[in-house]
């Protein structure tokens, strides 16, 4: 069988049908509602309440009849529940749990599990309690009620044991099969072992991630708890796991010098072997597992001292509002800004203490400018409409310096279109400045002719000539090509980041989705705007870069500081097609 977990997989699922036909025989009946018990929880907690007082008269072997089940749960409603309902009632109603939802009106339940071994499933008879004739006063016959095994075996199961046993109970039970050589069940007990040590590690580790976010919340019987828990478990578990393993892996040696040296050993004791390989590793891996709760251990103890220890000093700190205690107070008498420094000077009272973060040594740095500049993007907490305003004048006049460049761009290569020679293909070299292509028009212009065009090579601007070549005009600071540096840098990185778009489907994509607003630059939306303003027969932008091994320059650029730089670049083509009209 491949997957060895599955082998008792219908007992398993003979106790969960246990369950499931438990709450399906109850659910959706009406005379719970009648009596007030409106809420599943308080309907199973009845249930099981009866099953309780049946198991109870059965290990007493006294009678358990539907009167006595009755004023059962009469002096149950009277103390506990409350409920609007008399003896009468209460008769009635434990003549439902017991007839309906526990011997469904008589009839036989099963519950199907799925054997994976025979590949089939599995019908299983699941029964709570039986009856027998008995007679009251030696003259009265009545119907007692007792509990089956299957009856037994649902409640037993849901009285957990207390943590400090689970594992010795485990332990000694997988020492027994262990002797006996029972090792198929030895295997199961050795995995809940490993299970046990497996949820109290992780109970510590839920408890050390709850006491680093607030201590407080964990208190202080939880931790006394788990401390408790984990010495019981660390106490003699270690040399127990050691000597077992010594064991299995004797055994497990007998059995190969058998295979290799004796005989071939069968079937059953090929079994064994593969059973004693299992229970090994799980030791391995429970004496790991053993190790980490001893290492949590000591530090659940000194996470949770030191967390306490921060929270008292916490309570000598006097805290304040700045709004409050300073910005309101400075409103209020502005003369006072004469003494802040005697508000101020207990706060530089100490000098702080110096962490060299290693982090921060391998973080990338960011020019300080950038950093300055998305700090300027803050809106201030006062609210004051001129300085908003003089911002948004400021963020209207940045976004028209891209619009600038970036129509500069396009109209170059634009223009290259419009004054195209009839006679050229498309199969033409790049760099050439017009040319017809199947079902449009096709322009093209590169840095480099841009850059032949200004004047003196510092300023200016770009005009096309009749045949569609660049012309020269008067310097005008490279005009509106290179507004700053960093605008045309984050223009041609992201022309070039796009290479291929198709005006059509940023049109589509506009009319299907609703992007939210961004004030920053956008090139698609800008691309839009300009064909629609510009270049109504703009169908395609491509961007490449040429590979001709020839650097760019443009002098004499000032930055955003007003700093005047060269600008040294790749040749790049940009290359438009139009509809043909």
């Amino acid at each position: 069988m491949q997957y060895e977990f599955l082998k008792q997989f219908p007992k398993r699922m003979k106790h969960v049908g246990a369950y499931v036909l438990l709450f399906a025989n109850s659910s959706q009946k009406g005379i719970w509602k009648q009596y007030g018990f409106q809420k599943l929880d308080e309907q199973m907690n009845v249930i099981f309440a009866v099953m309780l007082y049946l198991m109870e008269q059965s290990l007493k072997e006294e009678n358990c009849t539907i009167d006595d089940i009755g004023a059962y749960l009469d002096n149950l409603n009277m103390r506990y529940f409350e409920k609007g309902m008399g003896y009468g009632d209460c008769k009635i109603l434990g003549d439902f749990i017991v007839n309906v939802v526990l011997s469904n009106e008589g009839k036989a339940m099963y519950f199907d599990g799925f054997d994976f071994e025979q590949r089939a499933y599995r019908i299983m008879h699941v029964s709570y309690v039986a009856n027998k004739i008995v007679y009251v006063d030696s003259e009265v016959r009545r119907t007692s009620y007792y509990l089956t095994e299957d009856g037994y075996n649902l409640l037993l199961s849901t009285l957990e044991i207390e943590n400090n046993m689970k594992l010795t109970i485990h332990e000694m039970i997988f020492k027994l099969h262990l002797e006996k050589q029972s090792y198929d069940k030895a295997v199961d007990d050795i995995k809940n072992v490993f299970n046990l040590l497996r949820i109290q590690l992780q109970k510590m580790e839920d408890a050390m991630g709850r006491i680093r976010r607030n201590a407080l919340s964990y208190s202080v019987a939880e931790y006394e708890t788990v401390l408790e828990e984990n010495l019981d478990t660390i106490s003699d578990t270690k040399q127990k796991f050691q000597s077992y393993r010594e064991l299995v892996k004797s055994r497990a040696r007998e059995l190969e010098e058998m295979d290799v040296n004796v005989r071939r050993l069968d079937e059953r004791e090929g079994e064994k072997l593969k059973n004693l390989n299992i229970i090994e590793t799980y030791l391995n891996r429970t004496i790991d597992e053993h190790q980490k709760i001893l290492n949590s251990h000591f530090d659940l103890k000194s996470l949770y001292t030191r967390e306490l220890e921060q929270l008292s000093q916490m309570s000598f700190i006097r805290r304040f509002s700045m709004r409050n205690e300073l910005y309101e107070k400075i409103l209020e008498q502005p003369e006072g800004l004469g003494r802040m420094e005697i508000f101020l000077r207990p706060l530089f009272g100490n000098t702080p203490d110096k962490i060299y973060n290693l982090k921060k040594s391998t973080e990338l740095q960011r020019p300080l400018r950038r950093k300055g500049a998305e700090d300027s993007g803050d809106v201030m907490e006062f609210g004051d409409d001129a300085w908003m305003e003089e911002e948004e004048s400021r963020r209207q006049e940045k976004l028209a310096k891209y619009e600038k460049s970036l129509g500069f761009l396009l109209r170059s290569a634009v223009k290259a279109a419009d004054s195209r020679n009839p006679g050229e293909s498309a199969d033409s070299s790049p760099g050439e400045t017009a040319k017809t292509a199947p079902g449009g028009i096709v322009g093209e212009v590169s840095l480099e002719e841009i850059r032949e065009g200004f004047r003196g090579g510092h300023g200016g601007t770009v005009e096309m000539d009749a045949g569609g070549r660049l012309s020269e005009r008067e310097p005008e600071e490279y005009g509106g090509l290179i507004p700053n540096v960093q605008i045309f840098k984050e223009i041609m990185v992201e022309l070039l980041r796009n290479r291929e778009i198709d005006i059509p489907k940023l049109r589509e994509e506009r009319r299907e989705y609703i992007s939210e607003f961004s004030g920053g630059f956008q090139l698609n939306e800008m691309l839009l705007d300009y064909a629609e303003t510009e270049a109504p027969r703009l169908e395609k932008v491509e961007v490449y870069r040429i590979e001709d091994g020839k650097v760019i320059t443009f002098e004499h650029v000032k930055d955003e500081t007003g700093a005047y730089r060269n600008i040294c670049c790749s040749n790049v083509l940009i290359r438009i097609m139009e509809r043909d009209t």
